[in-house]
């Protein structure tokens, strides 16, 4: 999969998307300096073309009784296909684990993991994490704080 080819005007309407999502296309198009349909068609090539893979909130964990971010190396006891496979469609299952990342190194899978508690962590990976398939080792480790988080890319 190779870099995607977009011009000017595509990455203007994408930093202002960034910016803000729920822009109209009237207001989005205003802002780029486009019409409304030349604007929209280009929105629907980038969504078609997978640029563009959704829009969504950013909502503030804390407030909402997730203050815990726990970040936990995964190792895998079995790196044949199968083992993998079911361990990444067992993790689209957990609405706790909002995060993902298959990782070079020592561990196999890097997980962050939302909860309203240490206690709660705690119940969830003795009842669910260690369960997972395939898991080998898990080392959790604790967030003090948020210093950097968001979704915004460099264009």
């Amino acid at each position: 999969m190779g870099v995607a080819k977009l011009d000017d005007m595509d990455l203007r309407i994408l930093r202002a998307l960034q910016r803000e999502p729920s822009l109209s296309i009237a207001d989005l198009a205003s802002k780029v300096g486009l019409s409304h349909t030349p604007c929209w068609r280009r929105i629907r090539r980038m969504e078609t073309d997978g640029i563009i893979e959704g829009r969504t909130l950013v909502l503030n964990a804390e407030l909402l009784g997730y203050p815990i971010s726990v970040f936990a190396e995964i190792g895998i006891s079995s790196h044949d296909e199968k083992t993998i496979a079911a361990f990444e469609a067992s993790i689209q299952q957990h609405p706790e684990i909002v995060e993902c990342f298959s990782m070079s190194g020592e561990s196999d899978f890097l997980l962050r993991i939302v909860s309203a508690s240490v206690a709660d962590y705690e119940a969830f990976l003795k009842r669910t994490l260690l369960h997972l398939p395939g898991i080998g080792s898990v080392n959790s480790r604790f967030a003090l704080k948020s210093v950097k988080l968001t979704s915004t890319l460099p264009l």
